[in-house]
């Protein structure tokens, strides 16, 4: 457990001193954002919701797979 407390400490204090770091972090979390909340809203729509009836998904996705 020692080597999980140091790899803790290292990673707590390395973040800990960051000042060019802390932005680049921002720039990574803000682009995370857009591609998975903004680009899943309007490029990719629930397509198993569209053309499956209610309860019925499971069924609707092994007939795809089966019979394409």
């Amino acid at each position: 457990m020692k080597w999980l407390n140091d790899t803790w400490h290292l990673y707590y204090d390395g973040f800990r001193s960051m000042t060019l770091g802390r932005t680049l972090w921002a720039v990574i979390l803000v682009k995370l954002f857009i591609i998975f909340v903004v680009l899943k809203l309007f490029f990719f729509p629930n397509y198993i919701k569209e053309h499956a009836r209610e309860g019925d998904e499971a069924e609707f996705v092994s007939s795809q797979l089966l019979n394409p």
